[in-house]
């Protein structure tokens, strides 16, 4: 005898067996990246650690701001201009990353249709500009800081000494574009004429 139930036909015999157990199946570990793995100062250049500070310290200066104004409803004066300040070293600091990295913005959509030899040249005339902005860059900034001599205004200390950072980051970007363009001149292309093979300045 066969009984019809929503699932089907099915043997009336078999309905009061026992079903096999489930085997368990392991819960998904969540999304994680390819390749993922802890990371730890050591993997992290000098620049990516003094970013990796000023990013905490940030952190923690906008935390207070948010905990004295919304919490103890008395606001510490001086934590909206710190943060501020931060936040632009922030900025520059891990631009000299985006640099190392070779992970700023570009546009490789005309390459994909030059010839090998045109977009080499052309590839290494950016490398070539990149370098000549960045120096020059580098020069202003410390011309700004030289003859910066504003006083913060919630705290007694010159905004120079905000513009010295900017002016090592530039610096440091300067270097390492160096280093980049020197690794595209050996290996004979760079992340513009060859998309999916990336180049870091080590």
């Amino acid at each position: 005898m066969v009984e019809r139930s929503a699932g089907g036909a099915r043997d009336t015999a078999d309905a009061g067996a026992p079903r096999p157990p489930v085997p368990p199946q392991d819960e998904p570990a969540g999304p994680l990246l390819p390749d993922d793995e802890e990371l730890s100062f050591r993997d992290l250049s000098p620049e990516g650690i003094i970013a990796f500070v000023i990013f905490w310290v940030l952190s923690g200066v906008v935390f207070l701001q948010f905990f004295s104004r919304y919490v103890l409803n008395d606001s510490i004066g001086w934590t909206e201009e710190i943060a501020r300040y931060l936040l632009i070293l922030v900025a520059f600091t891990g631009s000299v990353l985006g640099v190392q990295n070779n992970s700023h913005i570009f546009v490789e959509f005309f390459y994909r249709y030059l010839p090998d030899r045109v977009a080499r040249v052309l590839s290494t005339l950016v490398d070539v500009a990149r370098i000549a902005f960045l120096i020059t860059a580098s020069v202003i900034t410390f011309k700004l800081a030289r003859d910066t001599n504003q006083l913060m205004t919630s705290i007694e200390v010159s905004k120079s000494v905000i513009y010295y950072i900017v002016f090592a980051a530039f610096v440091a970007m300067s270097f390492r574009a160096v280093q980049l363009a020197w690794r595209h001149w050996r290996q004979g292309f760079s992340l513009l004429t060859r998309p999916g093979i990336g180049t870091t300045a080590d």
